[in-house]
């Protein structure tokens, strides 16, 4: 379903699209293969000098700021098995994994099967907890080296971890749960264990001798593991009738080695969304900025978590929308079968896809990943990766789930070069987000259809109703989210006097307040468990975080102390819900009646 409002274009989008060229963001992807942009470091601040040059030819305002924030670059792993046989295998570790300094630490192994992730979904989602006895050992594992999976084998007292990569190639990471820098409350979930990476045929290999009978390793990792100074760009391009507020579109400068599909095409599709939105300024009518981030690769979003922390009450009050560019234009990324969209943004993403590529689209709720770092402030979000490689190719090749490169295996690794880029592609796509900023920057009344997230969080209720049993009463909130879901529809059925007024009319502004105080609210319970301002792990967050452990609570016995717990946590999370949906309704009563 579509409101009619998320279907409105803006007549200058023709003109926008016709003035995209490849010459700059060309340019920069072929400067960017001859750079590795670790965060922090000199080829990088190289990199960030290229983009603010062309940024100052085309005189678009531009800030370049300096936090400092904590960074892990890998600086080499090593893994030796020594008995029952000798054989020297090929390493690599994630950053922010424990370093021993270089220094090799003997082991004994054992092998936990844990599979390999099946979509890009699963590699963020979370881990149960480890079961099996592997208190002081080594632990052999598939997969990558994923923050919930390393978290896991610490709690169970693993002394350190070996994933075997689902390819040949040694995938590069991060393993920390710690969004962003840590604070005083998220310290504590700093990995402890040494972890290191393999590749598939040495996995296989390992993985059979371990089930032989007991194996014992010699490993080593180091990790150059410090606060530093990173670059995070800002370019500003202020709108004519209402700069205050601003659309948000972002993506990260940081590379593992050339890391040309992930990110050198989304920073170049950025610098030329700055160019033609620069020159088509004068039809802008609110903000558009367009943030590069640092720490993105090395630091667990640190570049972009900053930015959420630095600006939070003006993001807070201002930013109607944020869109996410990673790994657009790459090659044999030809269909948008798996978008990402928060419920809300979902009819305005489609649009934008169908109107610029004539593509339809196919997609569903964000990752907790990818710079996603302005959830907990309540700020709607659409895309992260763009374009892929069609499903349907994906399973003919025999292709396994990877994070971005349009879904090119080569993501993360040596192979990440210029050969993954696409011209045609990434021209494709960069018309796709300069037209994904403008309109929505642009559109009189903001293109968010709440009735839609209502209906989610409603069919989420139900599904966690169903699997409660018994056990727990979800009655309330699922009444106040159909009550929500009506009001919306009314809402914006009484809204259809306003099409065709502009930005600046007052009951534009009011409408638009509403959209912006409940999507604040419902963001913040559907996509976060911790405070406004805050950071959620980096583990993937469920629908309506705080109910979720109504899945597992109707196989529980009623009279457990397990489900007793699981009630009372239920108890505060249909609390905070039903808080959340009430108010919802309040603000937009208090608007009927004006």
């Amino acid at each position: 379903m579509s409101t009619w409002f998320t279907q409105w274009k803006d007549g200058a989008e023709a003109a926008l699209q016709a003035d995209v060229s490849l010459d700059v963001p060309w340019a920069l992807v072929e400067r960017f293969s001859k750079l590795v942009r670790e965060s922090g470091t000199e080829q990088e601040l190289v990199a960030a000098r290229a983009i603010m040059d062309q940024l100052r030819a085309f005189g678009v305002p531009h800030t370049h700021h300096e936090p400092e924030v904590l960074i892990s670059l890998p600086r080499g792993a090593t893994l030796e098995v020594t008995a029952p046989q000798a054989k020297t295998l090929r390493a690599k570790t994630p950053a922010m994994s424990a370093s021993t300094g270089g220094k090799p630490i003997d082991g004994d192994l054992v092998y936990l099967s844990t599979g390999q992730a099946g979509s890009i979904i699963s590699i963020f989602e979370k881990v149960d907890a480890v079961t099996a006895d592997v208190a002081g050992k080594v632990v052999l594992t598939e997969g990558y080296p994923s923050p919930g999976k390393v978290k896991s084998l610490q709690d169970a007292g693993a002394a350190g971890a070996v994933f075997i990569s689902p390819g040949e190639r040694i995938h590069e990471g991060i393993c920390t749960t710690i969004w962003g820098s840590p604070d005083l409350d998220s310290l504590p979930r700093k990995p402890r264990i040494p972890v290191i990476a393999i590749s598939k045929p040495d996995g296989a290999w390992l993985r059979d001798l371990a089930q032989t009978g007991p194996v014992r390793i010699r490993y080593s990792t180091n990790l150059e593991e410090r606060w530093r100074k990173i670059p995070v760009l800002e370019a500003v391009i202020r709108g004519t009738e209402e700069p205050e507020k601003f659309v948000l579109m972002h993506g990260h400068l940081d590379s593992w080695h050339e890391g040309i599909g992930d990110n050198a095409t989304g920073d170049a599709t950025l610098l030329e969304c700055a160019r033609v939105l620069w020159k088509h300024r004068d039809k802008l009518r609110r903000s558009v900025r367009i943030a590069w981030w640092s720490g993105h690769s090395h630091g667990r979003y640190a570049g972009s978590v900053w930015y959420a922390d630095a600006h939070a009450i003006d993001i807070d009050e201002n930013c109607v929308a944020h869109i996410n560019c990673d790994s657009p234009g790459c090659r044999d990324a030809s269909a948008f079968d798996d978008v990402f969209w928060m419920a809300e943004a979902e009819s305005l993403a489609k649009a934008l896809i169908k109107d610029v590529t004539g593509q339809d689209a196919e997609g569903g709720r964000p990752l907790r990943a990818g710079d996603k770092s302005f959830s907990n402030i309540g700020v709607p979000t659409f895309f992260m990766l763009s374009s892929n490689i069609p499903k349907q190719e994906i399973r003919a090749r025999g292709l396994y789930a990877v994070g971005g490169c349009g879904m090119n295996i080569e993501w993360h690794t040596e192979a990440d070069t210029i050969e993954i880029a696409d011209r045609g592609n990434l021209l494709r796509d960069i018309k796709l987000y300069a037209v994904a900023a403008f309109r929505t920057a642009n559109a009189p009344l903001y293109a968010l259809d709440l009735a839609m997230t209502a209906a989610d969080i409603g069919a989420t209720l139900e599904k966690y109703q169903q699997a409660a049993g018994g056990q727990f009463d979800l009655s309330r909130p699922r009444a106040e989210a159909r009550g929500l879901e009506d009001d919306l529809r009314r809402f914006y059925q009484a809204a259809k006097s306003l099409d065709g007024k502009t930005v600046g009319d007052p009951a534009v502004h009011r409408f638009n307040e509403v959209q912006h105080a409940v999507s604040r609210l419902l963001v913040g319970v559907n996509y976060a468990r911790m405070g406004r301002f805050w950071h959620d792990p980096a583990v993937d967050v469920p629908p309506l975080p705080d109910l979720e452990p109504c899945l597992k609570l109707g196989a529980l016995s009623a009279d457990s102390d397990a489900a007793r717990v699981t009630r009372t946590h239920l108890v505060r999370g249909r609390n905070r819900l039903t808080a959340a949906l009430r108010e919802a309704r309040r603000v937009i009563a208090r608007e009927a009646r004006t």
